[in-house]
């Protein structure tokens, strides 16, 4: 397994993932990742800001992430309960497996690395958000130990599910 930065030829591959979870969302009923939610200008900005990682197995992309330690203004707010730290801290957005590829454990190796650059940051928080119906995404942050922390909302009144974790 190897996980690094994107690269703008790594736009195709990220896609796939994303529309592959963007179906899975829909079949589920879940309105997370709809409405050309995120697209590939989405995908080139993360890139390019250097926020966009991915996992090879084999030489081929089998997972996609967002890392981000700019802060999200979404979480300001924490409705229902509280962060555990106030520190500086990451986020990651954006998580998706390859179809092929789910139930090997694939995004608890993406957390695993996220949790290496953190600490080479010496940043010790992660935090996340998810659709409340995403319990999939939540039993992985669980098992990875994030612990729940309340409710956001983003900018079109969504609500989200946040955790954190503490390095």
């Amino acid at each position: 397994m190897e996980f690094h930065k994107a690269t703008e030829e790594d736009v195709n591959s990220i896609m796939n993932i994303i529309r592959q979870a963007q179906d899975y969302f829909k079949e589920q009923g879940i309105n997370q990742w709809q409405d050309n939610y995120p697209n590939s200008e989405i995908v080139k900005n993360d890139i390019k800001n250097k926020n966009g990682y991915v996992l090879l197995k084999n030489n081929i992309i089998v997972g996609t992430v967002v890392v981000s330690f700019d802060g999200e203004k979404n979480y300001e707010y924490v409705y229902g309960g509280k962060w555990v730290s106030s520190g500086a801290y990451a986020v990651i957005h954006r998580i998706a497996i390859d179809s092929n590829n789910k139930g090997l454990g694939l995004s608890s190796i993406i957390i695993k690395n996220i949790e290496k650059i953190c600490l080479n940051k010496e940043v010790h928080s992660i935090k996340i958000d998810t659709h409340k119906e995403n319990i999939s995404m939540q039993n992985m942050l669980v098992k990875n130990g994030f612990k729940y922390c309340g409710l956001i909302y983003l900018e079109n009144k969504s609500e989200r599910v946040a955790f954190e974790k503490s390095l």
